[in-house]
């Protein structure tokens, strides 16, 4: 394994691992945001 594979699976990583944080984070703010909602 050379260095330029290693930075791009690094730099993979780092950005699946942000844009999987981002879609929980959106996910948890939308349940929040329905449970809030449907207080009637």
């Amino acid at each position: 394994m050379d260095y330029g594979f290693l930075s791009h699976a690094l730099l993979w990583l780092i950005g699946a691992m942000a844009a999987l944080g981002a879609l929980l984070t959106a996910g948890a703010l939308w349940s929040m945001g329905r449970a809030n909602y449907r207080k009637d």
